[in-house]
């Protein structure tokens, strides 16, 4: 990967489904030079997404193609694929792209893909994490940044936040305050990929030349510029 260190910007392609808050955390990090990456694309399954319009309005190139085009997951993944390497991108970014990706297309990005999942894994893999999260009576809940492999949510961890749980709170209050430390976490993770500190290598996340031997977690508190 480059980027950070006086190298070129990480060229980076982004993929989404909806309206992309998490997008627009690394346009605006983009735009303000905290981010050292280019974002190449932006690419949707579906034509009506929002983040589209976000991608746009920044002048990033936006592109749809549409997985009901193609009779099958190999096929949509294959094209997908080509799409995405005709920008050359040194990291392919998950924003609330809503496909289960194939282990060949997984596998043809090792170690330059990445996805942010609403609970603090490995706990709540898959869908309807805040339901879980509050169903099973946990204290804290969160969100994590991870590597991409063809086992779903298993991939090596990079960075999680932590929310605090409240009596009070439903699935739609609990998924707002994880969001808020989404829009803090993802960004880091892509500075941190795009500066070299951090890169996948034996099936492990490495950072600053070692394995990672603990995940670092921030908490509502924590300055994300001291990590």
């Amino acid at each position: 990967m480059s980027g950070g260190d006086g190298r070129q910007p990480l060229p980076v392609v982004v993929l989404i489904s909806g309206s992309g808050s998490n997008l627009q955390t690394f346009i605006d990090g983009q735009a303000s030079g905290e981010l050292p990456i280019e974002i190449k694309a932006v690419i949707s399954n579906k034509a009506d997404a929002f983040g589209l319009e976000r991608a746009r309005k920044a002048g990033i190139p936006a592109r749809v193609l549409s997985h009901r085009d193609f009779e099958d997951r190999a096929g949509y993944d294959r094209a997908l694929a080509e799409l995405i390497d005709g920008y050359a991108p040194g990291l392919l970014v998950l924003a609330g792209f809503m496909r289960i990706l194939s282990d060949a297309f997984v596998a043809h990005y090792e170690g330059r893909l990445i996805n942010i999942h609403p609970s603090l894994l490995p706990d709540f893999r898959g869908l309807h994490t805040h339901e879980r999260a509050l169903e099973s009576g946990v204290q804290v809940h969160g969100c994590s940044v991870h590597f991409v492999i063809p086992e779903l949510d298993a991939g090596p961890l990079i960075v999680q936040a932590e929310v605090p749980v409240q009596p009070e709170d439903t699935p739609e209050t609990l998924a707002k305050r994880v969001q808020v430390q989404e829009h803090r976490i993802y960004p880091l993770a892509v500075r941190w990929l795009a500066e070299g500190r951090v890169c996948m290598r034996d099936g492990r996340t490495w950072m600053d030349g070692q394995p990672l031997e603990q995940t670092p977690r921030i908490t509502a508190e924590t300055r994300t510029e001291t990590l």
